[in-house]
């Protein structure tokens, strides 16, 4: 069985063609700024009434709510970060494998993600790479509806540094 395609790309995640989208979550799953007020946007505030209501988790965990007005299926709101807005590359790690661990429950094909943490949550671009590419690759094994992982990076920054760590 072929594992999935990791795609690197540059752009608005909310504008991404997949199955499911994960958004950089609070464990409280208030969609406020950055990636999250973007997926609300773009989805309408029905899905953030629906995430708050599955809420709160912990941080590291990742649940499902249905898309809204996108064109995916469903967004996977991954705790990134607790209350206090701090996240760490272990976090990121966490809710990396939890989200693709959903998506793998969902049967989803295709999902995409942000660079976890590194708005709000200030973690540099390279360890958020790094972390998230290590869980990615230790959930690859596992991995059977998932076709297709993709890394959408807003700054071309975070697409550089994902490109360096993914491709190097």
């Amino acid at each position: 069985m072929e594992p999935p395609e990791i795609r690197i790309l540059k752009g608005d995640i909310a504008q991404t063609m997949c199955e499911a989208v994960v958004n950089a979550a609070n464990n409280h799953l208030w969609m406020g700024a950055g990636v999250a007020g973007a997926l609300k946007r773009a989805a309408g505030s029905e899905v953030e009434r629906e995430a708050i209501s599955k809420g709160p988790i912990k941080v590291g965990e990742s649940v499902a709510t249905g898309a809204g007005e996108m064109s995916a299926k469903y967004i996977i709101h991954a705790a990134v970060m607790g209350q206090d807005l701090a996240t760490s590359a272990q976090l990121v790690f966490r809710a990396t494998r939890s989200a693709l661990t959903v998506a793998e429950q969902l049967g989803v094909r295709s999902v995409a993600f942000p660079a976890f943490g590194t708005g709000v949550g200030g973690l540099d671009g390279a360890e958020c790479a790094a972390a998230m590419h290590r869980a990615i690759s230790e959930w690859l094994p596992s991995a059977v509806n998932v076709k297709e992982i993709q890394l959408v990076l807003y700054s071309a920054e975070l697409y550089e540094a994902f490109r360096q760590e993914f491709f190097h």
